[in-house]
């Protein structure tokens, strides 16, 4: 068994494990800030009284 080997196969697992969790991590916050953004724009552009009432001129 070629013991530095090992330790340099797992060192290098682990620093790819860390670097796609830190990626997630990233990415989720991402999506949450949007889905925040999305939400505020859609409270702020409801208007109740649109499409109540239709104009019709003959």
């Amino acid at each position: 068994m070629d013991i530095p080997a090992l330790s340099i196969a797992m060192a290098t697992q682990k620093v790819n494990t860390e670097w796609g969790v830190a990626m997630m991590s990233k990415a989720i916050d991402t999506i949450e800030d949007t889905g925040s953004a999305i939400t505020k724009m859609m409270e702020t552009s409801v208007s109740p009284n649109l499409g109540q009432n239709i104009d019709v001129r003959l």
